[in-house]
């Protein structure tokens, strides 16, 4: 009976062993077409493909776009700290240009001045409380630097040095100016000779110049420029002040005054000149009529 039953098994495995050789046999031969239980298998392990391929897709896209919208935001953080430097670099540029025009505009004024001494001068410091009065300069005493001598840009006369330090100095502007400084001046007209007046003052509403002392029979009109008349042994002569916008007879009626626009903005100064009139001549000189 044993016998019997192992003789059975043994040809059950000898007929699945030749029907698989069969199988194989049949599905690697050429053909143009498969048999039925091949394409439901072919169809069934394509759908399920299908159906795990898609999430699994999707992720990777979702993982890879992440991954993208990370690498956008850093080259666009890398891109904006770039375009921020070029801005500055394009700043730093404008501010270059226009510093070295007013250093060349000055040199050129200071290589007329050939009476004077100019000293070559940097405004380092501008108090907000008295903007409109003073600012510091890097020059002093040691530079050659003296109370009362001239400041002027390389458009015309800002100030005078109020004091002096070793180093540094204390300009007092134009815009400062009261009726205990003052400048003697000549008012330059066209086929006539030059008017006398003086600058006494500052007018906080019009931002122009008072020259006062003028006589009634002056004829001035608006554009006559004004310059210093270098007497009284301050301020040296021929330094560009500004021109006479407006001509009105003082309070008395018994002399003129004149609104003189400045040549120099006051306001937006970087560089200037103090002058020294050290070598200007005796004759230029004259105790008759003081600036100040």
């Amino acid at each position: 009976m044993p016998s019997l039953f192992r003789r059975k098994r043994l040809m059950v495995v000898l007929v699945g062993f030749i029907l698989l050789v069969a199988l194989i046999g049949f599905s690697i031969r050429d053909r143009d077409s498969l048999s039925t239980p091949e394409k439901f298998l072919q169809d069934s392990v394509g759908w399920m493909q299908t159906i795990f391929h898609k999430p699994v897709s999707l992720v990777d896209n979702t993982i890879e776009n992440i991954q993208d919208m990370f690498e956008v935001y850093e080259q666009n953080q890398v891109l904006k700290a770039r375009l921020s430097e070029y801005k500055g670099v394009i700043q730093d540029n404008q501010r270059l240009k226009s510093e070295n025009s007013e250093l060349r505009e000055t040199l050129e004024k200071t290589e007329g001045l050939s009476d004077y001494s100019p000293i070559q001068a940097t405004v380092i410091a501008r108090s907000s409380d008295r903007w409109f009065e003073q600012m510091t300069i890097n020059k002093g005493e040691e530079h050659g630097i003296e109370k009362d001598m001239a400041v002027m840009t390389s458009d015309g006369l800002v100030g005078k040095i109020k004091s002096a330090g070793a180093f540094h100095s204390t300009v007092q502007l134009l815009s400062g100016f009261d009726r205990s400084n003052k400048i003697s001046s000549w008012v330059v007209r066209e086929g006539q000779d030059e008017a006398f007046g003086l600058i006494e003052g500052y007018d906080d509403e019009t931002g122009q110049l008072l020259l006062e002392g003028i006589k009634l029979e002056e004829e001035l009109k608006p554009g006559d420029t004004v310059i210093s008349s270098g007497l009284g042994g301050v301020f040296p002569s021929n330094l560009r002040i500004g021109t006479v916008e407006e001509v009105t007879n003082d309070q008395f009626g018994l002399t003129k005054t004149a609104y003189v626009e400045p040549f120099a903005d006051l306001f937006d100064i970087n560089h200037v000149m103090v002058v020294d009139r050290a070598e200007e001549t005796v004759e230029d000189k004259s105790p008759s009529e003081g600036d100040e």
